[in-house]
């Protein structure tokens, strides 16, 4: 008793001494972290807002470049089928009829608009004003309909590149419309630009008589490539693209599905199943541009397919794609609680059973979302295709997997190596339609994903 007694005052005296954590030097410490964690909290948000930033100019670089594509200049003249030039014979034979002088029309009826209009230079100059496709339109209308033939009608054409992106504004000259209108000249050097002034006049002419319009342009969705940038469209790339992703598709999913289930559920755990393992972990890092080097050996070379095909393609994708649906489609499974097995087993359900019933639709969520993931990055590949074939200059709209095709992404590699101006806005047009099918797919995936998913 007399011993705790004579402890207590040095006790008491240990209790009353300031605790280090109220040291000065703690709090000084405490605040340098607390500081640390503000900053790098900052650090963290000035990335993800230049990040976004740079996506933000990005997007509004393509499209400022690229929604002027999706109209086109349209020019009205007075055509006269003559019969006399289409159908001399009287037997409407459409053969005979498509092969008719349609471009002597047209150009009668320039000639017919600006009669001051001679000499071969200025004659010429003056034919640019049209597309060069202006007799293919023509042909088309007097093969669907003969009745044409001896009469005179109103017919909208097609405006020439340079004088579509004249009117757009993107070919430079000095002053605005309206003071070119007001008379006005431009201020730009005639050898600086891709029109003359004769041109600019003779287009002036045309907009003031109510002969110009911008209309639609639907020929960017309708039609396949051309080497004129006003008759080039991507409905080619896009029927190309649409059949590879479907061979892809049809290769990729029923073999990584078949893989996955395989090496989760029923492959022994040995060095065997773990050097599989690690290879398609591997494949998946592996660069596009080797899968295209096996296809342009193995498929062309050795097989002999079809080169520039869709069905080339779409088996060099689904090679590249496989790692991810696989990898995707494991995951999936693992996600799945064991006990789920177990009480299918527990009824009685053979293995098969258990997972073709039980375990597969409840992993079927994240198994959609892996393949739809696959697949836009598949659409988006170019580096393959190149390799065997598709970079193929392809006029015609493919109609089966054999035929000579191209994809989207080949299809904005090569129209941003031609050297038009009117091809950089189709360049930048396709990019936005690319864009828009891919953020379709992964909003897709991201919907079917929280929709089916379960959580355990």
């Amino acid at each position: 008793m007399t011993d705790i007694a004579q402890d207590l005052p040095g006790t008491v005296a240990k209790r009353r001494t300031p605790s280090r954590y109220q040291s000065d030097e703690f709090k000084a410490r405490l605040k340098a972290r607390y500081n640390a964690e503000r900053r790098f909290q900052v650090y963290g948000a000035l990335a993800i807002a230049t990040a976004a930033a740079m996506l933000v100019i990005l997007l509004f670089s393509i499209c400022s470049k690229g929604y002027l594509a999706f109209w086109q200049t349209e020019i009205k003249l007075e055509i006269t089928f003559d019969p006399a030039v289409l159908d001399p014979s009287g037997e409407r034979d459409p053969n005979g009829l498509r092969r008719a002088n349609y471009q002597g029309l047209i150009n009668s009826a320039l000639y017919e608009a600006f009669p001051e209009v001679s000499g071969r230079r200025d004659r010429r100059n003056l034919r640019a004003l049209i597309s060069s496709g202006g007799r293919f339109q023509l042909a088309d209308m007097v093969v669907a309909n003969p009745d044409l033939i001896g009469t005179t009608q109103e017919v909208w054409f097609l405006a020439s590149d340079d004088i579509d992106q004249f009117a757009k504004g993107t070919l430079p000259c000095g002053v605005t419309h309206e003071e070119r209108m007001a008379g006005i000249p431009c201020t730009v050097p005639e050898d600086s630009r891709p029109i003359n002034d004769r041109n600019i006049g003779w287009y002036d002419q045309l907009y003031a008589n109510g002969q110009v319009d911008f209309a639609f342009n639907s020929v960017l969705f309708t039609k396949g490539n051309s080497r004129e940038p006003e008759l080039a469209g991507m409905w080619g790339a896009i029927v190309g693209s649409f059949y590879t992703l479907v061979i892809t598709l049809a290769l990729a999913v029923p073999i990584g599905v078949a893989a996955a289930v395989y090496l989760e559920e029923f492959a022994p755990k040995n060095a065997w199943t773990d050097l599989i393992e690690i290879n398609i972990n591997n494949l998946a890092a592996v660069p596009s541009i080797v899968f295209g080097l096996l296809g342009l050996a193995v498929f062309l070379n050795f097989f002999g397919l079809p080169r520039s095909a869709p069905l080339v393609g779409g088996i060099v994708l689904a090679l590249m794609t496989l790692p991810t649906v696989i990898i995707a489609t494991r995951a999936a499974l693992k996600a799945v609680p064991p006990s789920i097995r177990e009480a299918a087993l527990g009824v009685g359900a053979s293995p098969y059973q258990v997972i073709l019933h039980h375990v597969l639709p409840l992993a079927a969520p994240g198994i959609l979302t892996g393949t739809i993931i696959g697949m836009a990055q598949a659409l988006g590949e170019t580096a393959p295709l190149l390799m065997v074939g598709m970079v193929a200059f392809i006029v015609d709209i493919p109609q089966g997997i054999t035929d000579a095709a191209t994809v989207m992404p080949v299809q904005i590699y090569m129209w941003s190596d031609l050297p038009e101006r009117a091809f950089v806005e189709r360049t930048s047009a396709a990019i936005m339609v690319l864009l828009g099918f891919l953020i379709l797919m992964n909003g897709l995936a991201v919907y079917l994903r929280k929709k089916f998913e379960r959580r355990w």
